[in-house]
């Protein structure tokens, strides 16, 4: 909003070089907005305004900016200011950012950056991927177990530099060892020849380094905090987690899960900025393959096609028996995905689900089938359209209805359980490849349901 308000106007005074009236109007908004007055104009545009902001505010808006961006940035900027900017960025921005870019770049600029820095930047991108140690950072403050709070409060004015971490000291031993935790708000009215231990909150969560990122997006719904400590195999304290970087890896993971839901590969960009061959690539393969599927639809229907021809009603409601079949079984693949994500349900429960969507897949499927006996019976002409044996038809629809949303229901709540216990991602079997599947067994389910009943009448 306020991008577009300040835009046309930006633009203009970047065209007549009044660069010091385009610093006092920047430097009168917060990093997060002057990021959004930056998104929408041009690689060199940004990278005129980003020079002429001050060093310490060009770094913040760099961090709130997309990644896409970061790296059109990177390529803009001169290396004297690109390698300011990497310097003093938080470790763990840096290493999200320089994970995304080619090998190549990622050491070009790993090359820019101070001794001490590349260091940190090292240590980090040595992690596996998709780990809490890409997303820690370094960046927290340690005391001694056998320390008052005396000593400590002495200790803090040469840590000012990791001002933003103090909000939680972490205890460790002369190895540095993870033991505890403390507020520094119970320091600062504690006695001070207070011993450290005897406000330490008694036994801290710590996650570890090459857990998955997931671990720690659990751990921060569980135990409600804005900050976790992270250990190596030996205990030792190497980082902290924040619950900023937990909510990035959040929306990262629940945009990858509804895209692949929808039947999409996911997208390694934002939608307006992929390339349009990559997105016709992440497309077509999963669109493939659906079609592929639901041929099998087609011989179904041509393994029936005596049946279609001696009653040729049925035809008219194959398109409402598939549909139904497929839409139960995609509500029932969103929920029982949605609910794995955030643990409402795991592998243990899959008889528990298995039994409610049994019931719940009936009652649905009586639903449906009370509301296209009404259609049948209420039409006015349902001779003449429904022919005369008109009840058997209702009856065969009826009954086909429950069958196919009830299997629907089951397919779509099982087969994500499966993919799970086959250790792949159950997203993958998103809503399109459940309706797929149950188009195919709901022409079997339907037809066969159509012999039993209209056998001898009109068929």
């Amino acid at each position: 909003m306020i991008g577009n308000l300040l835009q046309p106007e930006l633009v203009e005074l970047i065209r007549q070089r009044n660069f010091t009236q385009l610093r006092e109007i920047l430097v009168e908004f917060p990093a997060p907005d002057i990021a959004e007055i930056l998104a929408d104009l041009s690689a060199d545009d940004k990278a005129v305004l980003l020079r002429i902001l001050p060093q310490d505010l060009a770094t913040d808006v760099f961090e709130y900016l997309s990644l896409s961006d970061q790296e059109q940035l990177l390529h803009a900027l001169g290396n004297e200011q690109v390698a300011r900017i990497l310097n003093e960025m938080p470790a763990d921005d840096r290493t999200a950012m320089l994970e995304e870019l080619p090998s190549a770049a990622t050491q070009k600029l790993l090359n820019l950056l101070s001794p001490d820095e590349k260091k940190i930047a090292t240590e980090l991108l040595g992690y596996p991927r998709e780990s809490i140690g890409r997303r820690m950072t370094p960046e927290y403050v340690a005391i001694q177990k056998n320390w008052t709070v005396a000593e400590v409060l002495a200790f803090l004015p040469s840590q000012a530099h990791k001002c933003n971490a103090m909000n939680q000291l972490y205890v460790v031993d002369d190895k540095g060892h993870l033991i505890d935790s403390v507020r520094l708000r119970n320091l600062v009215v504690a006695e001070p020849r207070t011993p450290v231990m005897e406000l330490a909150d008694q036994g801290s969560v710590a996650l570890r380094a090459t857990d998955d990122q997931e671990t720690a997006v659990a751990a921060f719904e569980k135990y409600d905090v804005t900050i976790l400590p992270v250990v190596d195999s030996r205990e030792v304290l190497v980082g902290v987690v924040t619950v900023d970087d937990v909510l990035d890896v959040v929306e990262k993971e629940t945009t990858e899960d509804i895209q692949k839901m929808g039947g999409v590969e996911a997208l390694d960009a934002p939608y307006l900025k992929i390339a349009l061959s990559s997105m016709i690539k992440k497309r077509a393969g999963w669109l493939s393959v659906l079609f592929v599927s639901e041929m099998f639809t087609a011989t179904a229907m041509g393994y029936f096609q005596g049946e279609i021809e001696k009653a040729a009603v049925l035809a008219l409601f194959v398109p409402l028996i598939l549909s139904s079949g497929g839409n139960s079984g995609s509500q029932a693949t969103s929920l029982i995905i949605r609910a794995m994500a955030v643990r409402d349900v795991a592998l243990r429960d899959w008889l528990k689900v298995l039994r409610r969507e049994l019931v719940t897949g009936l009652a649905l499927g009586c639903v449906l089938a009370a509301i296209v006996l009404m259609r049948i019976f209420l039409w006015p002409h349902k001779e003449k359209l429904y022919t005369t044996h008109y009840a058997l038809v209702a009856a065969t629809v009826s009954c086909s209805l429950v069958g196919v949303v009830l299997w629907g229901s089951v397919v779509g709540a099982m087969l994500p359980m499966v993919m799970r216990r086959l250790k792949f991602d159950p997203a993958v079997c998103s809503a399109p490849f459940v309706a797929t599947l149950v188009d195919v067994t709901g022409i079997v389910i339907y037809f066969n349901v159509a012999y039993r009943i209209l056998h001898g009448t009109l068929l």
